[in-house]
């Protein structure tokens, strides 16, 4: 059996990365699946999260969200909706987004508030914000709510 495989994650528009792994965490819909080279083969949908890899000592981060997994052997190929690279992700337009997300969601008695988009948002905001922290950014102000 070898002891790495080959990751692509690949969003719409762009490659983000193909690189030989010794390891990757993945986000699925529900969770997280950690993958090893002869991993057996599967489908997933994938989550929102980050998705982090092994490749010989250095670890790398991206955002994930949204698409499919495809685990072969020998093979790992990231379908995702969007993705990025931590160092990729604009910290003040994040912030913005988690502020805009939590004034929405904050606003229990509009109806115009559509929940789960405004959720969906927050979601993918802190997880940006979580992973640019990871990456060495500075780390987000809170914003408190009243």
């Amino acid at each position: 059996m070898a002891d790495t495989f080959t990751l692509e994650l690949v969003t719409p528009t762009r490659l983000v990365v193909r690189e030989t792994v010794i390891e990757a965490q993945i986000p699925v819909r529900g969770g997280y699946i950690g993958v090893l080279p002869g991993h057996t083969p599967l489908l997933a949908e994938m989550g929102i999260g980050e998705l982090s890899y092994h490749a010989g000592n250095r670890v790398q981060l991206f955002t994930a969200m949204g698409g499919f997994v495809e685990v072969l052997a020998d093979r790992v190929i990231v379908l995702a909706d969007v993705s990025e690279r931590a160092e990729e992700i604009d910290v003040p337009r994040a912030q913005a987004a988690r502020d805009r997300a939590q004034k929405r969601i904050a606003a229990s008695n509009d109806p115009n508030v559509d929940w789960k988009r405004a959720e969906h948002a927050l979601e993918r905001a802190q997880v940006r914000l979580q992973i640019a922290a990871k990456a060495g950014a500075p780390s987000p102000v809170s914003s408190s709510h009243s």
